[in-house]
């Protein structure tokens, strides 16, 4: 996938998810705050084992299908 694919469909999908505004609003303040992907991802888990994540991950997933399933 090419820089312009992934540019085009990471924005529908933030479009998709948050509607115009705050799609814009969102990478307004990614861009703000120099961010650092990399270090937010490492502090989200921080302190977390393994299957803490994985617990978290599977409660998500289930989340989401009850409500794409109710939709």
């Amino acid at each position: 996938m090419n820089d312009t694919v992934l540019l085009d469909l990471g924005m529908d999908v933030l479009v998709e998810k948050l509607g115009l505004v705050e799609a814009e609003r969102f990478i307004f303040l990614v861009n703000k705050e120099s961010f650092d992907y990399t270090k937010w991802r490492q502090k989200l888990f921080e302190g977390m084992t393994g299957s803490e994540i994985s617990a978290l991950a599977m409660e998500r997933r289930k989340m989401k299908e009850q409500r794409t399933n109710s939709e």
